[in-house]
């Protein structure tokens, strides 16, 4: 890692938050592709996105903040969106996971 600044941190707050809202509609909008296949391929899902808003300061509980990121409560989002895990997407999932040591 480099000690310069980063850009990202100069980019003004108004526009950061219009991108990340954008980021989440289009995950409600892409549905198909599931927080398992998103955790093996990049490391993060929608419940991290959840995790990271609560990080942040969002005052709900892990439930609030789920239900803010999927658009609708977990159980409802999970009974109409998510599939069974397969052996393959689970190993993915801790590899990738493996490769996140040390980002936060």
């Amino acid at each position: 890692m480099s000690n310069a600044p980063d850009p990202l941190d100069n980019l003004p707050d108004d526009v950061a938050a219009a991108a990340f809202r954008r980021l989440v509609r289009h995950l409600r909008h892409r549905h198909d592709a599931q927080n398992i296949e998103l955790m093996g391929l990049a490391g993060f899902c929608r419940n991290c996105l959840a995790d990271w808003i609560r990080d942040a300061g969002y005052p709900g509980d892990k439930a609030a903040a789920r239900e803010v990121i999927h658009g609708m409560p977990m159980d409802a989002w999970k009974a109409s969106h998510q599939t069974e895990a397969t052996p393959e997407q689970l190993a993915r999932m801790e590899e990738s996971m493996a490769r996140n040591e040390g980002m936060h």
